[in-house]
């Protein structure tokens, strides 16, 4: 684990919660993986107390667990609350599209647009991984043109827990080319004002991602 750089803005405990949490949603900490608060405040170079509140916080949003005696531990994954996340995700990214159809602006679209290019192009060059953060913009963007901060604030969540999930599938260029084919078929909906179309292409392209983990996470054909 590499030294933590404390950036200005953030205060340590939210610096160290942050980066936590992204290791955890990428899958740097294998499933029951027990955490120890000095062995991570030494790697990352910061003391005891903010890890020890980083890792409370956490245990509250459900990503790691509390065990008594021992300390915390990576919470596994599991096909239920996968169902779970992907059927609440469903629901605010279809209303944020339906929302965006209304009130996106040409600015965002071609924002849209050059993610798809970038992304693909990414991807044939042989660089799968590099999709993690493309696809993360392309969602990002299509929420704020929704132009409601709380249906943002939700839409980032709910993709981050599921990239637990994804975070292997994603990787493959097949994966990521056929995600690409999804994320272009909603700007294409976006583009004729179709909220109809929007909702199918957001439900698709969610569904496609759930087969993908089913298949590559838990081994289901």
């Amino acid at each position: 684990m590499k030294k933590l750089v404390i950036k200005e803005g953030k205060t340590i405990r939210r610096r160290v919660h942050d980066y936590l949490r992204e290791q955890l949603l990428r899958g740097e900490f294998p499933p029951h993986q027990r955490l120890i608060e000095t062995k991570i405040a030494q790697e990352i170079g910061v003391s005891r107390t903010p890890v020890r509140e980083a890792l409370h916080s956490l245990e509250l949003e459900g990503l790691i667990k509390s065990i008594p005696r021992v300390g915390y531990a990576v919470k596994p994954i599991s096909e239920e609350e996968l169902e779970e996340i992907c059927e609440i995700r469903a629901a605010n990214e279809c209303l944020a599209a339906r929302w965006a159809v209304k009130r996106i602006t040409p600015k965002e679209l071609q924002a849209l647009e050059k993610n798809l290019s970038v992304s693909e192009a990414e991807v044939r060059r042989g660089s799968p991984r590099s999709f993690v953060e493309r696809d993360a913009e392309f969602h990002e963007i299509l929420a704020r043109a929704s132009g409601s901060d709380r249906l943002l604030e939700l839409c980032q969540m709910l993709r981050r827990h599921m990239l637990r999930y994804r975070i292997e599938s994603i990787f493959r260029e097949g994966s990521a080319l056929q995600a690409i084919e999804g994320h272009q078929r909603i700007v294409d909906c976006l583009k004729k004002k179709d909220e109809e179309g929007v909702d199918r292409a957001i439900r698709n392209h969610l569904e496609t991602s759930k087969r993908d983990i089913q298949r590559y996470v838990f081994g289901e054909d």
